[in-house]
């Protein structure tokens, strides 16, 4: 059974999505509705995104629900979660971490079909230029997340390098 709920974040209206084994999706909309959740998780995953927002927070721990997911898509993820707060990684050291460098557009695949963006880090993977490229919430959203992590390291003209 799932349930969602919204939160009111800097970055604008986030909807959860959450099953009986943790959070399976988080997805910027504009329109809210008014819902209460009684999931136990609900409460844990606000206090987490205000931490974080706050920059008191620098790793979520929460259940995630990947059910839906091919092995290399989690494979990507887990590489999402290890990358540290305010620090970046290119998609072709993802792909040489997974031991196929060639694997870099199915990286950048995975992570652009990543539900569960800001908690799995996707927005840490930049291109091997330093040059920011995609993310589903969109670049300024990106350009938002990795000033707030580390805003010395963040230059004004978007490269991390």
């Amino acid at each position: 059974m799932t349930e969602r709920f919204y939160y009111k974040s800097p970055i604008g209206n986030l909807k959860l999505i959450l099953s009986d084994k943790g959070l399976q999706s988080m997805q910027l909309v504009e329109h809210t509705e008014q819902i209460s959740s009684n999931h136990s998780l609900s409460s844990v995953i606000i206090q987490q995104l205000d931490a974080y927002f706050n920059k008191t927070l620098k790793s979520f721990d929460l259940p995630l629900d990947w059910e839906n997911a091919t092995d290399f898509e989690k494979s990507v993820w887990d590489i999402l979660l290890k990358i540290p707060y305010g620090k970046t990684i290119s998609y072709s050291a993802i792909a040489e971490q997974l031991g196929n460098p060639k694997s870099v557009r199915a990286v950048g695949t995975a992570n652009g079909r990543n539900p569960i963006p800001i908690i799995v880090p996707c927005h840490r993977v930049i291109g091997k230029n330093g040059q920011l490229t995609g993310f589903a919430l969109g670049l300024d959203i990106k350009a938002y997340l990795l000033n707030l992590e580390n805003p010395q390291r963040f230059a004004q003209q978007g490269k991390l390098f």
